[in-house]
């Protein structure tokens, strides 16, 4: 009965009401352009305003290094470097990223020229399965940055002290992106490998 009664709800607005409501119910997507600068190229896209960064680039731009692994922002799967900074690509909206430099694991490094972390993690033996493996390569590379450049962590003991690529920084900062084969202390051993650290 509820449908009956909003269908004369509907029929007994007055008609401006009726087409607004129509309207706002309406299943058509607002479309926006957006400009991206990905892995040094600049992009231009029409996108819905609801597509995520992490759909936008694996499903326009065909990148699909960066997985969908929760779409809830809890895994890491869809790491992607935004600005200088690591984000989970699935919980941020493309429009919102105007303008931005976005490094994808794609733009890191290619199998004829990896990058060091890529590298490192081919031979600590980082990943099992791959899957988490493009987020937790572009978190590592953050992570290494954010620590060179200050940015201390929850485990960071000594505020004015230059920060140091320990092992508890690392687990620390990497926490957010899970590798559900278990590869963590390797992942420890490729990192460290890239700081300048004897692994």
């Amino acid at each position: 009965m509820v449908g009956a009664s909003a269908a004369a709800a509907l029929a007994a607005a007055p008609n401006g009401a009726r087409a607004d409501t129509a309207r706002a119910g309406s299943d058509k997507p607002v479309m926006a352009k957006v400009s991206l600068t990905v892995n040094g190229h600049k992009r231009e896209l029409e996108l819905d305003t609801r597509t995520s960064l992490l759909d936008a680039a694996r499903e326009n731009l065909h990148l699909t290094g960066s997985k969908k692994g929760c779409d809830h922002g809890q895994c890491g799967a869809c790491t992607m470097i935004v600005d200088g900074r690591r984000i989970n690509s699935c919980l941020t909206l493309a429009v919102m990223h105007q303008g931005s430099e976005i490094t994808t694991i794609e733009g890191l490094g290619q199998p004829e020229n990896l990058h060091a972390m890529q590298a490192a993690f081919v031979k600590h033996d980082g990943y099992q399965c791959g899957y988490c493996t493009p987020g937790q390569i572009c978190s590592g590379v953050a992570v290494l940055a954010e620590i060179k450049a200050g940015i201390p962590s929850h485990v960071t003991a000594d505020l004015n002290a230059p920060m140091q690529v320990t092992d508890a920084e690392i687990r620390e900062r990497m926490s957010g992106n899970i590798c559900r084969c278990g590869a963590y202390s390797n992942i420890v051993e490729a990192m460290t490998e890239v700081a300048g650290r004897p692994a």
